[in-house]
């Protein structure tokens, strides 16, 4: 399902802590950040950017790594890949900002509000449990489910298997991973192995997961520390994917949070944003409403 258009958002390319960064933006009032995750880029959120931009300034970047963005040989933890965001809205004029995070994106928007608390206002994840409380799940039954987490963690070997065929890698999840299992829209597919098959893409993709140590460590020492998301959070995923089939999403959140709401969408697997735009909007505009 499709929501009705709004603005159209304008592509532009900027330096932002050291690496440039693709983006689009449009729109204008209260800024909010779409945040992708993978095996996508920022046109995961093209039936809900427009829309959002009637009444929002929206900005879409693509990842560090991911897309029309540098593809480095570092930098894939997601505090640096917060870091660069950070870098980007503040270079643009903004202080403040509503952020919303799918799948790795989600993991990012989660690190910027720990690390960055005054630039962030609210944020909602779509279809992700805390990282670390998702590893301490990491048992036989989850992890026949999240075995690419495992898989692409190995060196090497992951580029070579999916390089050898890029869409049939890619496919296999972005069909398998929705609720009618007939994937995606044809033309996102190809948008989607047209951005892996790019030099250093497919390396990036897979270092996000490999940054995993790294990201264990700073998370481990917040939760010690006690640091906590204050910011409104607002949880939504797919009744029919592994998430919502398998952890207590809320309860999950309000062990790293003090202020959690959110809910499955039904008839709906793990890419929200592009199975039920419509309900998305909804719920992100009810949302970023309250602030």
């Amino acid at each position: 399902m499709t929501a009705a258009p709004g603005p159209a958002l304008t592509p532009d390319t900027v330096v932002a802590n050291g690496v440039r960064l693709h983006y689009r933006h449009g729109g204008s009032g209260p800024p909010v950040v779409l945040l992708h995750g993978w095996p996508q880029t920022g046109h995961c959120w093209r039936h809900v950017a427009g829309p959002l931009a009637a009444d929002h300034t929206v900005i879409v970047p693509d990842l560090r790594g991911y897309g029309a963005s540098d593809k480095p040989t570092g930098g894939m933890d997601k505090r640096t890949m917060a870091a660069d965001v950070s870098a980007l809205v503040r270079g643009l004029g903004h202080d403040r900002v509503a952020v919303v995070g799918h799948d790795r994106g989600g993991r990012v928007a989660h690190r910027w509000a720990l690390d960055r608390p005054e630039e962030v206002t609210r944020f909602a994840v779509l279809d992700i449990a805390p990282t670390r409380a998702t590893w301490q799940r990491m048992d036989a039954a989850l992890g026949a489910k999240y075995w690419h987490w495992l898989f692409h963690l190995q060196p090497d070997l992951p580029e070579r298997l999916a390089g050898a065929d890029v869409e049939g890698y890619l496919r296999y999840f972005l069909e398998k991973w929705t609720y009618a299992r007939e994937g995606l829209e044809p033309a996102a597919i190809a948008e989607y192995v047209r951005a892996f098959s790019q030099p250093g893409a497919l390396r990036c993709g897979f270092d996000d997961y490999r940054a995993h140590p790294v990201d264990a460590e700073h998370d481990e020492a917040d939760f010690s520390a006690g640091r906590r998301v204050t910011q409104p959070l607002l949880a939504l995923w797919g009744a029919e994917g592994v998430m919502g089939q398998t952890l207590p999403m809320l309860d999950l959140w309000r062990e790293y949070a003090d202020d959690v709401r959110g809910r499955a969408i039904e008839r709906c697997a793990h890419f929200v944003p592009e199975e039920r735009p419509e309900e998305v909007l909804d719920e992100l505009r009810t949302f970023l409403a309250e602030a």
